[in-house]
């Protein structure tokens, strides 16, 4: 099972590198495109180096855009969509492979362990989870992980373009509502630890405004979940 890695990344120097020399080390992967979204630090000189092949967007375009623009020069049959910010722990995407291998799922999401330390208070990720048990009927556990392994067509099932943040509960709630089953997998993964500073309330800010405005664009779905 071959894969390419999608990584967009914005001023994440620091961790990059490690990320992508991580992913280096799995056998399936095939190659692994960073794709610098306007980052203004050493994010696409890092990624480079590491190994990866690096493709620069023109400004800041947001995560669903440079994914979406990055998958345009993939060529493996599978693609495995991971944030830049994992570091060692970006090796464990190796778990997300067997249950499409073994055709259990068209799509599988990393599962994270329990944090010992929240960063915010949870407002977004529960209004992700409602939002896609109610219009598709999945309880999810990681509703907003970034980290996702899926047949490199089923890009195109998205029936809008995702903007920024949105790319996740966008892909859980096109595909699920096409028929394509969708499983999480536990995983050892490990983001930095954003905090509670203003840049990361207002990442948190924008993460919910795309969250809502994924759900608006498919309000035609809302009601097929059942909310008990």
């Amino acid at each position: 099972m071959e894969l390419d890695v999608l990584i967009p990344a914005y001023n994440e120097a620091g961790y990059i590198g490690r990320t992508v020399s991580a992913l280096r080390t799995l056998p399936e992967v095939n190659q692994i495109i960073v794709i610098d979204d306007g980052s203004t630090d050493g994010t696409a000189i890092e990624a480079g180096r590491a190994g990866a092949k690096v493709i620069r967007m023109a400004g800041n375009r947001g995560k669903g855009e440079a994914v979406l623009f990055g998958a345009r020069f993939a060529c493996a049959p599978y693609l495995a969509l991971i944030d830049a910010d994992l570091g060692d722990s970006a090796a464990e995407i190796r778990r997300l492979v067997g249950p499409i291998r073994e055709g259990k799922a068209a799509m599988t999401i990393a599962r994270f362990p329990p944090q010992r330390r929240r960063g915010g208070i949870g407002l977004v990720k529960r209004l992700a989870t409602w939002s896609i048990r109610r219009c598709t009927g999945l309880l999810m556990q990681e509703p907003l992980s970034g980290q996702r392994i899926l047949r490199r067509e089923l890009l195109a099932l998205l029936r809008f373009p995702p903007r920024g943040f949105g790319l996740e509960v966008a892909l859980t709630m096109d595909l699920l509502n096409q028929g394509y089953p969708v499983l999480e997998v536990s995983t050892q993964m490990s983001h930095r630890y954003r905090g509670k500073n203003p840049g990361s309330w207002l990442h948190r800010v924008r993460q919910g405004l795309a969250v809502l405005r994924e759900l608006w664009l498919r309000r035609d779905t809302f009601g097929r979940g059942e909310i008990g």
